[in-house]
């Protein structure tokens, strides 16, 4: 038996070609996580919210494949000695490409300053990851995380900025609004992101890692509404 990540690879495929096209210095971070809180009412081991299991980077054309091989056997992926459970599985993504070239520079410049202050312990592959999960390159989209589900608020939203830049996906606890910058009417580029991040229910905003549709989300499945 092995973990399952796809879970509607018709949904995961729409995605994949939805995204921006990358240049060739740009990839898009994916990182595949454990989070406790979608185990409330079970037994396990995990303190922290959220632990990292596996990142990556992938271009567009290879991204299919490269989530499948995240379906490994059942128990491989482990926290504190003990199995990660299927229900505690989440797979994020980078909604803008990362800037490889950028991320390399800044990788110089944290090694040296690891080497400086003799930190023995930091491991190169994670600094490297860490560093190109930071270097956003071409912003495409600006995502508002809601952290609740009621059609109420994406109304209120629509009503704040044209439509039509939008794109609505529905998560596990509410949606990720992804509006397209280049999309947005001129009448509204001055007022749109203070009203709606002023909004109650808006968790954070930005260039945030956001649920990848047709992918495991701890028993749910995102989608584009």
């Amino acid at each position: 038996m092995n973990y399952q990540i796809i879970a509607n690879e018709t949904a995961l495929q729409h995605f994949i070609n939805w995204l921006p096209e990358c240049n060739e210095h740009e990839q898009y971070y994916l990182c595949l996580l454990a989070r406790s809180k979608y185990l409330q009412g079970t037994m396990h081991t995990m303190k922290a919210d959220k632990q990292q299991l596996k990142r990556f980077t992938s271009r567009k054309e290879d991204m299919l494949d490269k989530i499948k091989q995240l379906e490994c056997a059942a128990g491989t992926y482990r926290h504190n000695g003990q199995p990660v459970p299927q229900e505690a599985l989440a797979l994020y993504i980078s909604i803008n490409p990362r800037d490889l070239w950028k991320a390399t520079f800044a990788s110089l410049v944290t090694f040296a300053e690891n080497i400086r202050q003799q930190q023995l312990t930091k491991n190169p592959h994670q600094e490297v990851m860490s560093e190109i999960q930071k270097s956003c390159s071409n912003k495409y989209y600006m995502d508002i995380d809601v952290d609740r589900k009621d059609p109420a608020i994406l109304e209120t939203i629509s009503s704040y900025i044209n439509p039509s830049c939008l794109t609505i996906l529905e998560t596990r606890g509410g949606y990720h609004v992804l509006i397209e910058l280049a999309a947005i009417d001129p009448s509204v580029k001055k007022t749109w992101y203070r009203q709606i991040t002023a909004l109650p229910d808006v968790d954070q905003s930005g260039d945030n890692l956001i649920p990848v549709p047709g992918c495991v989300q701890g028993g749910f499945v995102p989608f584009f509404k």
